[in-house]
């Protein structure tokens, strides 16, 4: 039991039983519960991770183990009028990770062995995995006279870390499908089954003979079933908003406003409500501070490898851009770009929609993974040391809060200095994208190669005070970006954003890969 600062948090408990035990702060998500098991008999869900699926599933395995002492005073106590028990067996392949196919056969065997004690069968593990699973639910069935309800939490773990692997991703897959392979062949003996992911299932792989799980990830009646909605904070969380401004010092408003900008944001089709990431605002309410702390409770390494594999830069990370469904929610293994593995991931989220084209603009969802993301690209643009590129973003930072640009260029380039080489740094698209990052990483408003009536501006910064018009050169001169910017009169474009506009221009050496000089000029 977690105790916090204000009140009682779930912070790390996934359990719903715990939860309600020791009275922790549980948002009612119960009425899902009722729909989701009384309008269909397989259901897939797919969200980020740390996004509640496994609460999801803890939930219902209370509820179909008929523990209605638990749902007092919630949703579903007023809709269930039955509250039938049914034997559960339940699977959580989270620890199923960096396994080669031997481990992870054995590692399903465990799993299999755990739900057969539950109900005191003996099975002879010699049996293949998807054997001993179909005799495991018709053992249960002849036992209790009920048909069985199957969980299966995070079904693609054992498959993430290699799913960019052409070598062991086909074997694992042949496992997992093995495994798998009984949910169709049982189907008198199961009464629900529930699979939740962050990947899309792959119907021509792992479920090429379960055709009929009911996909409700991007369903508008399933939009707010994982993660917080704005609704929720407001009514179920009034109470520890109003603490959590007060130990931030801040107006109810002003919190919840930097709430939003760090956490809000995501939404799983369109339209639909504000959905706020669940790990990071718990936390938020349990420490009294705002951090980063869904992302960084673990950035795949895999992600940062794919980004490299599609040649992604990071100014196309921060960009809105236009999809269809079939584009951003297909199979992983099956990419040919980046877009579904940083959907899936939670990385990039629905931020509006045509239902007509049936399109959607993708985005950032807000601060927290903006940044993160841009801090886990230093070590490949600017530094490995990302305790010095810190420092020296605190202090690049510290200047522009002055509308110190000429400090501010000083600190970059004393920073850069020091910095050792790093490849591609031989051309001008590099260094736009170290000002990216940079920018990026003090919270403003960053774009490059802004379009406007006379060319395209590389870099465009928007401080609260401030808005920079910033051309770059390499092995050239200042006085050349600045003539550059006069000349195309790049800040016409801007000259409604109710802004001072400042021009800057910079020049980049080559070889000693650093700012060699700057002009500043007000417009």
């Amino acid at each position: 039991m977690t105790q916090s600062l204000f009140g009682r948090y779930p912070v790390g408990i996934q359990t719903f039983s715990e939860i309600r035990k020791n009275n922790l702060l549980y948002i009612d998500k119960t009425e899902y519960v009722y729909r989701m098991t009384h309008s269909g008999k397989y259901m897939f869900l797919s969200r980020p991770r740390r996004f509640g699926k496994s609460l999801l599933v803890s939930t219902l395995h209370a509820y179909f183990e008929g523990r209605k002492e638990l749902f007092e005073g919630l949703a579903i106590e007023k809709l269930e009028k039955e509250w039938t028990q049914y034997p559960v067996l339940r699977f959580d392949m989270s620890l199923g990770k960096h396994m080669d196919v031997e481990s992870l056969n054995r590692y399903l065997h465990h799993l299999l062995q755990n739900n057969e004690e539950q109900f005191g069968i003996v099975a002879r593990e010699a049996e293949d995995v998807n054997i001993r699973f179909a005799n495991l639910i018709r053992n249960v069935y002849r036992q209790t006279g009920k048909e069985a309800v199957v969980l299966i939490d995070e079904y693609d773990a054992p498959l993430l870390d290699v799913v960019h692997e052409e070598k062991n991703l086909p074997a694992l897959r042949n496992a997992m499908r093995n495994f798998y392979s009984p949910l169709k062949a049982c189907d008198p003996y199961l009464r629900y089954v529930f699979l939740t992911g962050i990947t899309k299932f792959a119907q021509m792989s792992i479920f090429s003979e379960l055709n009929n799980i009911q996909n409700i990830s991007m369903l508008a009646p399933y939009a707010a079933i994982c993660g917080i909605s704005e609704e929720e904070i407001r009514t179920q969380m009034d109470t520890d908003l109003n603490k959590l401004a007060k130990e931030m010092n801040l107006t109810k408003e002003e919190t919840f406003d930097k709430l939003k900008a760090n956490y809000d944001g995501y939404h799983f089709t369109w339209p639909s409500p504000d959905i706020y990431n669940p790990y990071s605002l718990i936390n938020a309410f349990n420490e009294g501070q705002l951090k980063a702390y869904w992302f960084e409770s673990g950035t795949p390494t895999y992600l940062i490898e794919m980004l490299h594999k599609f040649n992604v830069l990071p100014s196309q990370l921060g960009e809105k851009f236009n999809a269809l469904a079939s584009d951003f929610d297909i199979p992983t293994e099956k990419l040919s770009n980046i877009t579904p593995l940083l959907y899936q991931s939670g990385y990039i989220t629905i931020k509006d929609g045509n239902t007509f084209l049936e399109s959607y603009t993708l985005g950032i969802p807000n601060r927290e993974v903006r940044i993160g993301l841009m801090k886990s690209l230093i070590p490949y643009y600017l530094t490995p040391n990302t305790q010095t590129a810190s420092s020296a973003i605190i202090n690049i930072a510290q200047c522009l809060y002055q509308n110190d640009m000429e400090k501010a260029l000083q600190n970059m380039q004393t920073f850069l200095s020091t910095v050792p080489y790093c490849d591609n740094t031989h051309y001008e698209g590099h260094y736009q994208q170290v000002l990216y990052i940079i920018f990026s990483l003090l919270g403003y408003y960053v774009d490059v190669e802004v379009r406007t009536p006379q060319g395209r501006v590389d870099v465009v910064m928007r401080s609260p005070s401030t808005l920079y018009i910033i051309e770059v050169k390499l092995d050239k001169n200042a006085d050349c970006a600045i003539e550059q910017i006069n000349l195309k009169n790049y800040p016409e474009r801007f000259a409604l954003c109710g802004l001072p506009i400042v021009k800057v221009g910079v020049n980049f050496d080559s070889e000693r890969h650093t700012l060699k000089e700057w002009k500043i000029f007000n417009n």
